[in-house]
């Protein structure tokens, strides 16, 4: 019983962290150390009205992969608000 207990109270905890791993957090300048395979979202105004740039890490002499994708909508919602 302990033990299911236990494991409810884990999962109900973990759940929220999980949530806010999901959702991307965009920086506004692009990092200048950046671990292999690892992946920001820049938001600087580069990629256009409603994208950000995707850079993905790498290794060694090779150059980091920058790409523009779309943001989810509700990122592309506050884009556009005004406070």
């Amino acid at each position: 019983m302990r033990t299911v207990v236990a494991l409810a109270f884990l999962c109900g905890v973990s759940a929220p962290c999980m949530a806010q791993e999901m959702s991307p957090n965009f920086l506004k300048k692009e990092p200048y150390f950046l671990s292999p395979w690892s992946v920001v979202y820049v938001d600087n105004g580069t990629c256009g009205v409603g994208k950000v740039m995707k850079v993905t890490g790498a290794i060694g002499a090779l150059r980091r992969k920058k790409v523009c994708v779309p943001m989810g909508p509700e990122q592309a919602s506050r884009t556009f608000a005004t406070p």
